[in-house]
């Protein structure tokens, strides 16, 4: 026991003899602290401030909504119309709206005496509905290929992007009522061997 307290009065004194020694004493117990400190509780802590400093980062940027600066603007003419295609089975239309009074005007015809069917009609005012815009806009469109069912869908196709490309606000409940959507059904083709896409002939066993 007097061996170990000698040896370490030694140390000690020269330590005093040497001022670096005693501050390398010095910086090994302050880094032992900070160990000491750092526990898993403090850990969860500064990451927990870390995230909310992130998070308070990303609340003060611009966002790309309607009032940031990455917003979609519309998309109208000299004549402050708005224009898109429409399309279903195989008929296009094409659609140019502008505010008004509700007149739908399809290849030079009224609404009315062009599409005869009630469900066609109420077909091509959906958007208008669901948009809650009713008797708000003008529509002049032009549609070919295929029949009435048909061009009632690329009509309606058309008004939708087309309130899409005039006022953009619009696009979420046209979205996600589907109007946006190009319905990619057509009649299946004929197929050689078969009497149509998929009846085949009457089999005969003699």
């Amino acid at each position: 026991m007097l061996h170990g307290e000698e040896s370490q009065d030694l140390r000690e004194d020269n330590r005093a003899k040497n001022p670096q020694l005693q501050g390398e004493k010095d910086l090994g117990e302050s880094a032992s602290l900070k160990l000491a400190a750092v526990t898993p509780e403090s850990m969860v802590v500064s990451q927990a401030s870390s995230d909310s400093e992130s998070k308070t980062e990303n609340k003060t940027k611009p966002h790309s909504g309607p009032e940031g600066e990455d917003a979609v603007k519309p998309k109208r003419d000299a004549l402050n119309r708005a224009y898109a295609t429409g399309r279903r089975k195989t008929s296009t239309s094409r659609v140019w709206i502008k505010r008004g009074t509700g007149r739908i005007t399809v290849n030079g015809k009224v609404f009315e005496e062009y599409f005869v069917r009630a469900v066609s009609r109420m077909l091509i005012n959906q958007p208008f509905v669901c948009a809650q815009r009713v008797d708000q806009f003008d529509v002049v469109c032009t549609v070919k290929g295929g029949g009435l069912s048909g061009q009632a869908g690329a009509v309606r196709h058309g008004i939708a992007r087309a309130l899409v490309n005039f006022e953009p606000t619009l696009r979420p409940p046209l979205k996600l009522q589907g109007f946006l959507t190009r319905d990619a059904r057509k009649v299946e083709r004929k197929k050689p061997g078969l009497a149509k896409a998929r009846r085949s002939y009457q089999f005969s066993k003699r």
